[in-house]
């Protein structure tokens, strides 16, 4: 049964890669997830079903448009692989509960807000805000949090308000320092709804990893291109990762003792 589990998981999770990569395409230009179906952004022709199964038709097409031949992103079938494998590794460890259901609900959103943070730097607000109410909705089921149910929800709305203030106080430091912007609104938002669903533990956590793959990407950008880096770089993504791996851990409480 678990087996079986499992395979329905991957499954389960390639379909909805494939649906997030149309909600990371329109979800900027604010048109409809829904309708019209799948098209190619270059000759405007819809896919056919055959030609949208995930990966398989990537492979099968070579990477090409089946009528206009322009080259399909590597994007679409990375983007049904990680949302396949993530659900996967979080059924296989958690099984299937509501806590589950919760986790890879913030685990989607997060892919999503990724790579749109990554093209356009942009989080939009809905991935954050639906965090946030994620968290508190099912902060009676949370395992992060002991108590009865309002403790959690306490604790859950302490998470959010470390990671929204807390960070913002960060942000203002960091751009008061650097005289520039050091994290966008909408990096203290995510901080929010990544604390109402790992509490106000988890916000540090969630920060110090970030800040550090933030800062592995930036010394291997300068590598690669033999200079310093200028430009912004997304900081979604990393906020996303080190929020990931506080997911697969668990932050507890009892886990964050520090002895002096």
């Amino acid at each position: 049964m678990q087996t079986l589990s499992l395979v329905l998981a991957g499954v389960f999770g390639l379909i909805l890669g494939s649906f997030f990569n149309v909600c990371i395409y329109r979800i900027p230009q604010n048109k409809s997830i829904v309708w019209p179906g799948s098209f190619c952004p270059k000759c405007n022709n819809h896919i056919r079903w055959y030609d949208n199964i995930p990966v398989l038709s990537f492979l099968f097409l070579r990477g090409k448009c089946r009528h206009c031949k322009a080259p399909i992103s590597w994007q679409y079938p990375l983007v049904e692989l990680l949302t396949g494998l993530l659900t996967v590794l979080f059924v296989w460890k958690y099984g299937l509960s509501i806590w589950t259901f919760v986790l890879l609900t913030a685990v989607y959103f997060l892919i999503i807000l990724s790579v749109i943070d990554l093209q356009l730097m942009i989080i939009p607000d809905r991935f954050s805000l639906g965090m946030i109410v994620l968290g508190v909705a099912f902060a009676w089921c949370n395992p992060n949090f002991s108590g009865l149910w309002w403790e959690k929800e306490l604790a859950s709305l302490l998470g959010a308000g470390v990671g929204l203030f807390g960070v913002l106080a960060i942000a203002l430091i960091g751009t008061w320092l650097f005289k520039k912007e050091a994290m966008g609104g909408g990096d203290v938002k995510l901080m929010a709804g990544i604390g109402s669903l790992i509490g106000w533990q988890g916000v540090i956590t969630t920060v110090v990893m970030g800040s550090f793959f933030g800062l592995v990407y930036a010394l291997f950008v300068m590598i690669r291109r033999g200079k310093q880096v200028n430009e912004a770089i997304p900081f979604g993504p990393f906020l996303s990762l080190g929020a990931l791996v506080n997911f697969w851990c668990l932050i507890t409480p009892s886990m964050m003792v520090i002895e002096f």
